[in-house]
């Protein structure tokens, strides 16, 4: 179990640094931490009995390391997963359509609610080093997915969702699909 890093910790309003290339063991064993973390976070028994909220993805900066590293894993179904262990993402193009969840974005850092949809594109396409096959990739998503990676990918230039949300205008993209 990691600690989580409260947004209130100067580190997760850092750019965090990029990871060396080939992986170093102690970056490697941090990334399968942190999906260790995520995979007991959404074990109810496990997360009810360890005070665990659960989540979807996780950030480095948000367990106390400035490394660019995220991993999602997203439940689909009742036993698949959709599982991204990454380093160095960048988002190299993006569809002009938005999209937003309809119940607001959460953080595991963030205790407070913040009402108000953050906008994001529907359809992303990241380079990033995959951590678990150990090869540069190229991930096109879209949707939930999208939003969870772009949410995780923030993190990693010290942006929290609610920096996000437009406070005057909340609904800044009527055509904007809502998830």
């Amino acid at each position: 179990m990691l600690k989580i890093f409260k947004d209130s910790d100067p580190l997760l309003r850092k750019r965090a640094e990029q990871v060396s290339l080939p992986l170093s063991d102690s970056d490697r064993e941090l990334a399968l931490a942190m999906l260790e973390h995520l995979k007991e976070s959404q074990d109810p028994l496990f997360a009810e009995e360890h005070n665990l909220r659960p989540g979807v993805g996780l950030a480095a900066p948000q367990v106390g390391e400035s490394k660019q590293i995220i991993v999602v894993h997203i439940p689909r179904g009742k036993t698949e997963r959709l599982t991204y262990v990454l380093a160095n993402p960048i988002i190299i193009s993006s569809s002009v359509r938005r999209a937003y969840l309809r119940s607001g974005e959460g953080c595991l850092s963030v205790d407070e609610d913040h009402p108000g949809h953050v906008y994001r594109h529907y359809k992303i396409r990241v380079k990033a080093f995959d951590i678990l096959n150990n090869e540069e990739v190229e991930i096109n998503t879209f949707g939930y997915p999208a939003i969870v990676l772009q949410h995780e990918i923030d993190h990693l230039h010290g942006v929290l969702f609610y920096d996000r949300i437009n406070e005057e205008n909340k609904v800044r993209y009527p055509d904007a699909l809502s998830l």
